[in-house]
């Protein structure tokens, strides 16, 4: 077990888990901590919580300090320049011809690295950019050309569920979703039923995944032979919602039937 802090950067849409380096750290404080690209100011989005191995990605980065006000008061400066910084890659990048939207920007508390994350519908080189803005800001220049994913997280809409999209909301965490994850909900794979609007899997799809796995762990596996009253043949599939399986008599008709784990042993 691992005693962790979940963390978000200002200019992130996912959480990261830190060691709390033996601090006392709450949820809503400023934090200090150490990346790859130097350190970096976030706030911390959970309390201390225990996390198994299999939930964290080890070695754990150690959080450096709890902000001081001369952090927070960098920080502030930091917002400030890339406000400006955004505004005059869009006008290079407008002067070059280059067709990409800036969606934010970031500077590492320590000034050693400048990020833009930006949008484009195919690749674009930004070598001449990245020379421009360097020369202009001198520090090392990182641009990043995020996926349609977080686009759909930039620009916002209502998803197939008539609500606004999750990801544009609380979902802080792009998670891998897989087809299996449908097959387990037991939905039908038309893309126009399990995609969303950016064009991948629907996210909701991964944090139902547990739910259905969970509620189906005592039904017969689909292929399983069995008669229930006076219905007989192969399982094909579950309607867990519903408390129903889903029957293919030896005719090859299907129908749904109540199922319950105890009476039907």
């Amino acid at each position: 077990m691992h005693e962790v802090i979940g963390i978000e950067f200002e200019s992130g849409n996912r959480m990261y888990y830190f060691s709390k380096n033996n601090l006392d750290i709450k949820k809503g404080d400023k934090l200090v901590v150490e990346t790859e690209r130097g350190l970096q100011y976030c706030t911390a989005v959970t309390d201390i919580v225990e996390l198994p191995d299999s939930k964290v990605v080890t070695p754990l980065r150690p959080i450096i300090r709890i902000a001081t006000k001369e952090d927070n008061k960098k920080a502030e400066e930091n917002r400030k320049i890339c406000k400006e910084a955004i505004e005059k890659a869009r006008k290079i990048s407008n002067d070059l011809k280059l067709e990409m939207k800036f969606i934010d920007c970031s500077y590492t508390l320590d000034r050693n690295q400048l990020i833009f994350n930006f949008l484009a519908d195919e690749r674009v080189d930004f070598r001449e950019l990245a020379k421009k803005l360097a020369a202009l800001y001198k520090t090392r220049i990182e641009l990043r050309q995020v996926g349609v994913r977080d686009k759909a997280k930039e620009i916002g809409g209502i998803g197939p569920c008539g609500r606004i999209l999750c990801c544009s909301t609380f979902l802080n965490d792009f998670n891998s979703v897989s087809i299996n994850m449908a097959k387990n909900q037991n939905i039908s794979l038309n893309p126009t039923k399990i995609n969303g609007i950016c064009g991948r899997l629907l996210c909701c799809l991964k944090y139902e995944d547990d739910t259905y796995t969970e509620l189906k762990k005592d039904y017969p596996s689909i292929g399983t032979k069995l008669k229930i009253g006076d219905i007989e043949g192969k399982v094909v599939g579950h309607n867990v919602l519903n408390n129903k399986i889903i029957i293919e008599k030896n005719d090859k008709t299907q129908v749904e039937v109540e199922y319950n784990n105890e009476s039907n042993k």
